[in-house]
């Protein structure tokens, strides 16, 4: 975390797929700037683990099961009384070639990025509205732009999360709210998983020649959910070291 530091006390938090990696660095990023968090994740057991080791609340929830999401923002506003930033980052990964992916593959993976990002942006809208305030920001991919060959479903949920940031920005921007994403390039479990020759071959690409932190990504967000954001709607924040130029 730099010196620039965002106060988000009294701010109530949801952060998804926050167990592990960036969305866990996310989560802790707000709940040390002050907020009351709340991170989510299929794991309940390891996100309940993980948010009570900052003091913040762990849940768990499927983000492409519409009960259970709705579930989830009952219970933050119970609890805290409002919702004031989402932040979607849950995902899945279920790579092959195109022809040979299977209609469950596909089918699970946008439900998960697409769909959780709808049905977490969708149930926090009637407080937000009731606010007249909120901040969404959507974790899209720099696949969703590009393509990358073995992940047709992950680059089709990627690409449709970005018109789905722009979409919603132009409805709620009268209700004070500001929907953005960020496109990350953060050194991660998925990251890890890659052989160290494709790796360095990747890290050749970057111009800044290395892979961020998941903590790097928690400040862009955190940024965007800002006060100081307050007039930054439907953009899709690079935060990739420069590889997207």
């Amino acid at each position: 975390m730099g010196n620039l530091t965002f106060d988000f006390t009294g701010r109530s938090v949801i952060v998804t797929g926050a167990a592990r990696g960036v969305g866990n660095a996310i989560a802790r990023h707000f709940q040390a700037a002050g907020a009351a968090t709340y991170l989510i994740d299929f794991d309940g057991d390891l996100a309940a683990k993980e948010a009570a080791e900052i003091g913040a609340t762990g849940l768990a929830a499927d983000v492409s099961d519409t009960t259970q999401v709705e579930r989830v923002v009952e219970q933050v506003v119970a609890d805290t009384g409002r919702l004031d930033i989402v932040v979607n980052n849950a995902g899945i990964l279920k790579d092959g070639v195109l022809w040979k992916t299977t209609d469950e593959d596909f089918e699970g993976v946008l439900a998960v990025h697409s769909g959780g990002t709808f049905r977490f942006t969708r149930a926090a809208v009637p407080h937000f509205r009731a606010q007249q305030y909120g901040r969404v920001i959507n974790v899209t991919s720099y696949t969703g732009l590009h393509g990358n060959p073995g992940q047709a479903n992950y680059a089709m949920a990627k690409a449709g999360i970005i018109g789905f940031t722009k979409t919603a920005a132009k409805e709620l921007a009268r209700f004070g709210v500001t929907v953005n994403a960020i496109s990350p390039n953060a050194a991660t479990r998925m990251i890890a998983s890659i052989p160290e020759e494709k790796k360095a071959l990747l890290t050749q690409a970057i111009p800044m020649g290395r892979f961020a932190q998941p903590e790097e990504m928690a400040d862009a967000v955190a940024f965007l959910a800002s006060e100081e954001a307050g007039y930054i709607t439907g953009t899709v924040l690079a935060v990739d070291g420069g590889m997207s130029m």
